[in-house]
């Protein structure tokens, strides 16, 4: 069924767009991944009309799109109705040149006949100003310039200049190729270098895909995962963006839009942790660095969420001049969970940065010295354990004792620990561990619910949470214990909508969700494998990767009778639940090998 986010991501680790199926570029933050989307249709309603760069075809009839193998480069082939086809092959360079990886701004674009003499209309209309502004093309020998407040964009082709910016119709009888980025003159034809610059990239992502350790089922959904990860990394800084866009709703009709192109210390933690397991180191160091400069050397406070470049704009405000995906709005630029208490965000920082110190495949794994930045983070975990916070799901109107976030501060005090009794620090481990023990018990204690008999949401309280089925990867208790069986099993029954998990069940500041939330029900495969449920495990996670869109992409939520995705797109949350449950339920290399004959 056709999904209102049929859309496939590109990227190079400085910008990223979005392109849905028909070859349309709706999505484009630049220069950065946070930055002014100059392609915004994706949030100005049904009719835009700009923001976008697309190949429009004359009697339209089919598409069809996909990745190329390994790789993020995309293929979307348009046929008209009298069998006329076209292939628009776009990517963002990516790839070592002079010594260090080239990645500059841009948008590369190729467009081929493939049969026939197929009829078409070039439309680039970008705005500027969170589409406030709608520049006018200047054209220049071979290029277009579209200015604006903010910058230029400039707009290389052999195509003919003035079928662009007319947008007239003509016949493609020969390829062309375009390159949309800085104001920078192109030295060369365009065509070689489009061509160019896409053959390097294929080779830059073949030799990491390469690299990766995959499991042996599910390998072709786990590697565009990895891929979609790795999308959303800040080279610049090291720092991870939850999603690409903002403001995709939740669920149609729902005011619960958010930014998501910030770093979120917690799913930047699970994000470098999948890619770790899959043997993608690179990214886990620089997040680890972006960790120093961005957090621990600007304040000692954490906030839950930074900004990519360190001191940043992350104030939320609206933006008024688009009027939303599908028409809901508000459009959302920033994020007020900045300003937010979140326990949780200690122990994401010290259990990110404690794989440095245990992963022998690392040129310059953790020392004394990184983790004496770490022990006031340790301190102040122990500190903020047993106090009231926002929670993992940001709750905007009340504070409670959150069984999760009080989990995460343990998690910080015991990993300190541990990275102690690594160092040879024993005095200081075993300090450390009396710590965590007493805090252990407490939490536990705490969450406990002797009439439910299962763990809860919050201390003292009634409600149930899906994040309480990370407790055994925490580390707070092994999933045998009786505890765990009796919470996940409750989840499962009053959390489960139609096969598919909610985050919790009780009202928030918007109501009761009625969306599952997708990384959810991905740590209820895991639960329900680690409880020995493996066979369930199984069903539930082949039901989810049906979810995916057409070129293998999730998002954040999903409409649970309806199958649709929703939510900001694409949910780095969601491509690491994949991971993690294809790692844990594949069949050992081995064993596939041996089952496959």
């Amino acid at each position: 069924m056709a999904q209102p986010l049929d859309l496939a991501a590109i990227g190079n680790g400085t910008v990223a767009a979005l392109v849905n199926d028909e070859g349309r570029v709706s999505w484009m933050c630049w220069p950065r991944l946070d930055g002014d989307p100059i392609f915004c249709g994706l949030l100005d309603g049904t009719e835009p009309e700009g923001g976008f760069c697309e190949v429009s075809v004359t009697r339209f009839a089919s598409s069809k799109q996909r990745y190329r193998r390994n790789t993020a480069i995309l293929e979307t082939e348009l046929s008209d109705d009298r069998g006329n086809t076209l292939r628009i092959t776009d990517h963002m360079p990516r790839f070592r040149r002079f010594g260090r990886m080239f990645r500059p701004p841009m948008l590369v674009r190729r467009i081929e006949p493939v049969t026939g003499r197929p009829r078409i209309r070039l439309r680039v209309r970008p705005r500027f100003g969170w589409g406030e502004e709608a520049p006018s093309g200047r054209s220049g020998s071979n290029h277009i310039r579209y200015v604006g407040e903010a910058g230029t964009l400039r707009v290389t082709t052999d195509a003919p200049l003035g079928f662009v910016m007319g947008e007239t119709e003509f016949a493609l009888d020969r390829p062309i190729s375009m390159l949309l980025g800085q104001d920078d003159t192109v030295d060369g034809a365009t065509a070689r270098i489009a061509r160019e610059f896409e053959d390097e990239t294929a080779s830059y992502w073949e030799d990491w895909v390469r690299g990766l350790s995959v499991p042996f089922e599910w390998q072709d959904a786990v590697i565009r995962a990895a891929i979609t990860l790795k999308l959303c990394a800040h080279d610049d800084t090291g720092g991870i963006v939850a999603a690409l866009t903002t403001s995709i709703p939740e669920a149609p009709g729902t005011a619960r839009n958010w930014d998501y192109r910030f770093c979120w210390l917690r799913d930047s933690h699970f994000t470098v942790m999948a890619l770790n397991r899959l043997g993608a180191t690179r990214t886990m160091e620089g997040y680890i660095n972006y960790i120093i400069g961005a957090v621990l050397e600007q304040e000692p406070m954490l906030k839950p969420v930074y900004p990519l470049v360190p001191n940043g704009p992350i104030d939320e405000w609206i933006a008024t001049s688009l009027k939303g995906f599908r028409g809901d709005g508000p459009v959302r630029v920033g994020n007020a969970a900045a300003i937010q208490v979140q326990n949780d965000v200690w122990g994401s920082v010290v259990l990110a940065s404690a794989m440095m110190f245990f992963d022998r495949r690392l040129p310059s794994p953790g020392d004394e010295a990184l983790y004496r930045r770490l022990v006031p983070i340790g301190d102040r975990a122990e500190q903020a354990a047993l106090t009231p916070d926002a929670g993992i799901w940001e709750y905007r109107g009340r504070a409670r004792i959150h069984t999760f976030s009080a989990a995460m501060c343990w998690g910080a005090v015991d990993r300190l620990g541990r990275i102690a009794a690594h160092l040879g620090l024993k005095e200081e481990a075993a300090d450390w561990k009396r710590r965590a023990d007493r805090l252990k018990d407490a939490i536990l204690d705490g969450a406990w619910n002797a009439s439910s008999g299962a763990l809860q949401e919050v201390f003292g309280g009634e409600g149930l949470d899906a994040a309480l089925l990370l407790l055994p990867e925490i580390g707070l208790l092994p999933p045998s214990d009786p505890r765990f069986v009796a919470t996940v099993e409750a989840i499962e029954r009053e959390l489960m909508r139609d096969g598919l998990l909610l985050r919790y069940g009780l009202p928030d500041d918007f109501g009761v969700p009625d969306t599952a939330f997708l990384v959810c029900s991905f740590w209820l495969v895991d639960a329900l494998h680690s409880i020995g449920r493996k066979e369930d495990a199984r069903k539930l996670f082949e039901k989810i990767l049906s979810l995916r869109n057409h070129v293998g992409l999730l998002a954040e939520d999903v409409e649970p009778k309806t199958g649709q995705l929703w939510g900001n797109f694409p949910q780095t949350y969601s491509q690491v639940g994949l991971i993690l449950s294809a790692m844990r339920l594949s069949r050992s290399w081995e064993d596939g090998f041996w089952r496959a004959w």
